[in-house]
């Protein structure tokens, strides 16, 4: 009767976890921009991006990703029958990537809190597209559930990345430009 409403509180919280792993590295990015502009201009931006990304990382990410994963579990616990299936191997490994993801990403947080500035603008840009290539992957799974299929899923996913690192490329250029 009420698996209906995990389900949709699953999905909530996936994607609000997602909307928090997408912004997050674009706040990122202006961080290492700010401290490259002048120091008046720097004192005034790398505070407020701080701010937007510890709110953000603490009050919609960290409990976005804490409720998906209950949930999650909570629908494993209702049909425990999922956990025979292949497809459902392999989501669980995509989740726990995501998981890997979702943490260093959280190493980066610190860092820039901290001011410590390790990766340029770029590598970011880079980085804020594993949440996508995570995203499509998991739902492309859970849709079709098929694993036996993952040759192909797996050719269209570096497709995918090619086609974001084209496009990252692509940008680059044309800011120096």
């Amino acid at each position: 009767m009420y698996y209906n409403y995990i389900k949709a509180l699953h999905l909530i919280f996936v994607i609000t976890w997602f909307a928090g792993l997408f912004y997050v590295p674009r706040l990122f990015i202006y961080h290492i921009e700010a401290s490259m502009k002048s120091k008046i201009e720097a004192d005034i931006l790398i505070p407020q991006f701080k701010l937007m990304t510890k709110r953000l990382w603490y009050i919609i990410t960290w409990p976005s990703a804490i409720l998906a994963i209950l949930f999650a579990a909570w629908l494993l616990y209702l049909m425990p029958s999922w956990l025979l299936l292949p497809w459902m191997h392999l989501k669980l490994s995509l989740v726990l990537l995501l998981g890997v993801y979702h943490w260093k990403t959280h190493i980066y947080f610190r860092q820039l809190q901290k001011d410590e500035i390790k990766h340029s603008g770029n590598f970011m840009r880079i980085w804020n597209e594993g949440a996508t290539l995570l995203l499509f992957a998991i739902v492309f799974l859970v849709i079709l559930k098929d694993s036996l299929h993952w040759i192909t899923g797996l050719l269209g996913l570096i497709g995918l990345a090619l086609v974001l690192f084209l496009g990252i490329k692509l940008y680059k250029k044309t800011r120096k430009e």
